[in-house]
């Protein structure tokens, strides 16, 4: 039982992808609906809309996706969120290693997150760095096109994510190597794993213990200690009574 597995480890971390918010109503645009209803409406897919190239070359319609499909200011944190910010607090996990941009994980409680591919909390000039609060892009009153414009300098202002056709932080991922190369045990949920260089990470791993926890299948399933194919959120929520958190 995974119970188990979490109480006779010395060192957890949790890996996690999009499914991990899908709880919170924030939709995986990398699902057949969400890819769909993409091109029906913005004529692009998810990832040419959320290219460098594409930020660059049309910044207005860039930002009206960005601010209609990849931000979700009501967006609270669900019990897998709550599940894992318990998990850390008794002592049982070392680390959240995400590729989600949302912020749930912290607004939940977790406090060592590592995020692979940014946060949309985030918002910086990209000719001058001044930092802004998410809520800036909204600011029509700072806005030309519906493009955020910086107060200091006149530059775009821009999410502090990851983009398609940009490299991940270099020290995000290499926190996060050392977290899994460390870890005897990794828990892996919400993720296809399919999405690099994000989902290399997995060959770091050294430990004994590799759970996979995510509806579909996954490429990694053969080399893991425990495949569920079920809810996040019920799994972990189980865990955490089991456990009396």
């Amino acid at each position: 039982m995974l119970v188990d597995l979490i109480r006779n480890s010395k060192n957890i971390v949790f890996f996690g992808g999009a499914g991990v918010s899908t709880e919170s109503n924030i939709p995986d645009f990398r699902s057949e609906k969400g890819l769909y209803s993409v091109r029906e409406v913005y004529g692009y897919t998810p990832e040419e809309l959320l290219s460098y190239t594409f930020f660059v070359d049309n910044p207005e319609l860039f930002f009206r996706y960005y601010k209609e499909k990849m931000v979700f200011m009501d967006a609270k944190p669900n019990v897998a969120h709550v599940a894992l910010a318990k998990l850390e607090r008794a002592g049982f996990l070392s680390a959240v290693v995400t590729q989600n941009v949302d912020g749930l994980h912290q607004m939940a409680g977790s406090k060592n997150v590592l995020e692979l591919h940014g946060s949309n909390h985030r918002q910086y000039c990209v000719r001058c760095g001044t930092k802004y609060a998410l809520g800036y892009i909204f600011d029509h009153v700072n806005c030309v096109g519906f493009v955020p414009k910086c107060k200091e300098c006149g530059g775009v202002v821009r999410p502090d994510v990851v983009l398609y056709e940009e490299s991940l932080d270099d020290g995000v991922m290499k926190a996060a190597k050392d977290a899994i190369v460390a870890a005897d045990c990794l828990i892996v949920g919400g993720t296809s794993l399919i999405v690099y260089p994000a989902a290399g990470l997995l060959q770091y791993f050294k430990g004994d213990k590799l759970v996979l926890i995510n509806k579909s299948e996954t490429p990694y399933d053969r080399q893991a200690d425990m495949v569920i194919h079920e809810n996040i959120g019920a799994v972990l929520a189980e865990v955490i009574y089991q456990l009396r958190l």
